[in-house]
């Protein structure tokens, strides 16, 4: 708003610009007597009376003078200046605050008394009066923060502190506030209190910046200052900072031509209006990766990540930051056998450290044209050409994920592999090799994250056979770490899809290869860590096709090395969280089983740890929502034991973590998506308390959000599953309600949903039992309309799906009692329903004897020789 504020009032500023008379007084002092001498003001001095002159400024220059000569400057300026439109007075050199008032040191300044240095320095306070006397627009500018002017060693600063034992109490290094600034601008070149660098080269930072920047075209002297502001703080990588207080009656325009400000100047306004408290955490992760600032502002700016919670903005900063070292890196290191290419690059690599990541794509884009019109200009040149092209693209990918830009970093990686197919695989020296595999691993997540499934699954499909062909050759262990990390990742992605076969057999290939690394190299302890989540895969892959024995073997696989991991580095806050994962999949194998005790000792585990890790960094997002799943789980099993009331209020405990979570991140689909799970587990326990309205709210709360997600990405299995749960919910309690025809309509979109995924993949016993839910409730509502045709055929196919689950694995306690379920739902229309029922209370009785029917289903065994006794 201050930029568009300023632009909107140029045209009435331009017509009177040029007509002011503009004066301007430079003081500078370094060749000091009685206190450290400096380096700079007498150069910062000539400096701005260049760029002074350049903006109409009729300038006196006063170098090193003492506190008669420099009142005598003053009064002078006072006159001749009298009735000028605009008056600056800039003063370069050793600047101190005595006792609250804010002095500056003329070079016969004596520091061996409190008194002396009174006597002896210059009140601000006259400098202000001389201005305001002089102009209707005062400006004072005030490089004169050097530090310790009164030590006896070598600084860079120029602040102030005292040897002198009765100054030491109240004298302060730096300048202080003005507070009162009427019809006067101050611009201090570091904040109050603090001090500023005097420079290595041969101007000051401030004065380097104030020279460079006062002069920008079309921007009030406010916006000036602000680019100056942000270029010293930059610099500085955070250390400096300077100081504005304005008190001025009007705009005024050092320059009045209107011209688009450059992408490095929109950046640093930009950074202004960053909050302290994301500047100290932009700072903290700049000092982590070693970088600049400004490239994490510009991610910070371009991403437009005000929505995200502190925590999910802290990860993206971090991933811009990698991005931008390893971009870097490549920068630095990559070479090219044309000079000019070579030159476009560096200077690519400067303006992406400024924070131009527009500036630093466009000069890779001319050294990447350079490249493509020489490889098909020449022929001998064409695959050396070609490979360096891909290079420059590779870089310029590099560049746009630096800055969060995903789709334009896409763009370039493609382009990357296109260029390394056209040269030939054959080609490939081992950089470029190197190269293009990084751009597959890239390209694969960044689809990934775009929630491109399909191209993802490509991506990493190409990476897993490039890896193959390396790992055959190659003898470095490294290469098959990474081969075998690659097979998890298209397994992630064919997990995603529905692929469960394809899934499993790319986890257990990544197990296989990690076992034989591991055994071989004991000491690299995260190749263990890699194991653990190939066994992990591996478990949820064999849970979900109903191979419980074989899931609970690997996950204790999995814990065991996780445990081993945690007891080596138990202050490692991610190992902690691993074991809660394998706490949390044993649970849930033993809520399956019938097991409720070992369940429920398994999620107080997972819990125990997570309520830890979060407490020592509440603010962690991550860490929360682990809370989260923790206190639903738990819901979960409160249910199964009979106890909604105790289920409800752990669902709302959870749901309240959400709730704020997606506050803080509202695109966050992953939180969106533990939204949706959460209302529809509230009404679930509502359901059971037989509230119907306030059940059937949350189910549609639960409905709205898995509509918009499935319809987001229709190949995302998982959403598109929450869907077809979510309206069999809300058709539930409208059969519950009597609304019949509006049950019957959700159970059957439910049913095309659920029976396309139950196509799609027939190994899935999770989307083969919810076929068959489907067709049970849809059989039990054509019973209510007397189409006993329709329902018999519903029930019947909904019994054969949980006869063959039910089969394919004895110790599925849930699956057994679902085959019972639809025993029941059949004898409704059996010809023989006391077979029917006699069988199903066989083997309800049966899971009671064997300690697997909770406590929730124990009133089927007198439902079922109730109905036996009035059956015929």
């Amino acid at each position: 708003m201050r930029l568009l504020f300023a632009l909107l009032l140029i045209l009435s500023a331009t017509a009177t610009a040029m007509a002011e008379r503009r004066v301007a007084l430079v003081i500078a002092a370094d060749d000091y007597r009685l206190v450290r001498p400096l380096a700079n003001p007498v150069h910062d001095g000539e400096a701005m009376e260049a760029a002074l002159k350049k903006l109409g400024f009729e300038v006196v220059l006063e170098t090193n003078r003492d506190l008669r000569r420099m009142r005598r400057a003053l009064d002078d300026f006072r006159q001749d200046a009298k009735g000028a439109d605009v008056a600056l007075v800039y003063f370069s050199g050793h600047g101190v605050e005595i006792s609250g008032d804010n002095r500056l040191l003329p070079i016969d300044a004596d520091a061996s008394s409190l008194d002396a240095l009174e006597k002896t320095s210059l009140p601000l306070e006259e400098v202000r009066d001389a201005v305001a006397a002089t102009a209707k627009v005062g400006l004072i500018v005030l490089d004169a923060c050097r530090s310790d002017p009164f030590s006896g060693t070598v600084s860079e600063g120029r602040g102030a502190t005292s040897l002198a034992k009765d100054v030491a109490d109240k004298v302060k290094p730096g300048l202080g506030r003005i507070g009162r600034a009427e019809n006067i601008l101050f611009a201090f070149s570091a904040a109050p209190g603090e001090t500023a660098a005097d420079g290595t080269g041969r101007n000051s930072p401030f004065t380097t910046a104030l020279a460079k920047y006062l002069g920008t075209d079309g921007l009030e002297i406010r916006s000036v200052l602000t680019l100056v502001q942000q270029e010293v703080y930059d610099l500085s990588r955070g250390k400096q900072l300077p100081y504005v207080e304005s008190g001025l009656p009007k705009l005024f325009f050092a320059a009045s031509a209107k011209e688009p400000l450059p992408e490095r100047e929109r950046l640093l306004l930009a950074m202004a209006d960053v909050t302290p408290q994301m500047r100290g955490e932009v700072e903290q992760i700049a000092s982590d990766a070693d970088m600049p600032l400004a490239p994490l502002y510009g991610a910070l700016i371009s991403a437009d990540a005000s929505h995200l919670s502190a925590d999910s903005l802290n990860a993206r900063l971090r991933e811009a930051a990698d991005a931008f070292v390893k971009v870097r890196s490549e920068m630095k290191t990559l070479a090219s056998d044309d000079p000019q290419v070579t030159e476009l690059r560096r200077q690519a690599e400067e303006q992406l450290s400024l924070g131009a990541f527009d500036g630093a794509r466009a000069i890779l884009a001319r050294a990447a044209d350079i490249d493509n019109v020489s490889r098909n200009a020449l022929k001998a040149n064409f695959v050396s050409r070609t490979l360096s092209e891909a290079a420059t693209r590779f870089l310029s990918g590099g560049a746009a994920r630096a800055d969060l830009d995903y789709a334009t970093a896409i763009k370039d990686y493609e382009s990357v592999l296109a260029l390394y197919g056209e040269a030939g695989q054959t080609s490939l020296a081992l950089d470029d090799a190197d190269r293009q595999i990084r751009t597959l691993d890239e390209l694969g997540k960044l689809y990934t994250l775009v929630g491109n499934t399909d191209a993802a699954g490509r991506a990493f499909a190409a990476l897993v056979s490039n890896l193959e062909l390396r790992s055959g050759r190659e003898a470095d262990p490294s290469v098959k770490r990474d081969f075998a990390v690659s097979h998890i990742k298209l397994g992630n992605i064919r997990l995603a899809q529905g692929d469960l076969s394809a899934a499993l057999e790319g986890y257990q290939a990544a197990k296989a290869i990690l076992r034989d690394l591991t055994a071989a190299r004991p000491d690299k302890l995260p190749w263990f860590g890699d194991l653990a989540m190939a066994d992990d895969k591996i478990g949820n892959v064999l849970v979900t096709q109903g191979d419980l024995a074989g899931a609970a073997q690997v996950y204790q696989e999995s814990l065991s090395i996780k445990k081993q991991l945690a007891d080596n580095e138990p202050d490692r806050a991610e190992l902690q969280r691993d074991l809660t994962i394998s706490y949390d999949e044993i649970g849930d194998l033993a809520h399956v089983m019938g097991q409720l005790d070992n369940a429920q000792a398994a999620y107080e585990e997972s819990l125990k740890v997570r309520l830890a890790l979060a407490g020592k960094k509440p603010q962690d997002a991550e860490r929360q929502r682990d809370v989260s799943v923790s206190h639903e789980t738990i819901g979960d099993l409160k249910r199964e034991r009979g106890d909604p009331a105790g289920a409800l209020a752990a669902y709302h405990a959870s749901q309240a973590i959400v709730e704020q979570l997606v506050s803080c991140d509202p695109d966050n689909t992953e939180l969106k998506r533990d939204l949706s799970v959460g209302n529809a587990k509230i009404g679930n326990a509502l359901s059971d308390q037989e509230d119907w309205p306030a059940a059937l709210a949350a189910y549609q709360d639960a409905l709205s959000i898995a509509r918009v997600l499935a319809a987001s990405d229709p190949n995302n299995t998982d959403w598109q599953r929450d869907l077809s749960v979510s309206l069999e919910k809300v058709a539930g309690v409208l059969a519950a309600q009597g609304d019949q025809k509006g049950a019957l309509k959700a159970y059957m979109d439910s049913f095309v949903i659920a029976d396309r995924l139950a196509k799609l993949d027939p190994g899935n016993a999770d989307w083969q039992r919810d076929l068959s839910i489907t067709l049970s409730e849809i059989g039990m509502l054509k019973v209510k309309q007397r189409d006993i045709k329709g329902a018999r055929q519903a029930f019947q196919d909904s019994l054969d799906i949980r006869q063959q689950l039910a089969q394919s694995d004895p110790d599925n306690a849930t699956w057994q009692r679902d085959l019972v379920v639809a025993m029941i739902d059949y004898a409704q229309v059996a010809k023989n329903p006391r077979a029917v029922l006699s069988q199903a209370l066989d083997m309800t009785q049966e899971l009671d004897r064997s300690g697997r029917l909770a406590p929730r289903y124990k009133f089927m065994i007198k439902f079922l020789r109730d109905r036996l006794a009035k059956a015929k």
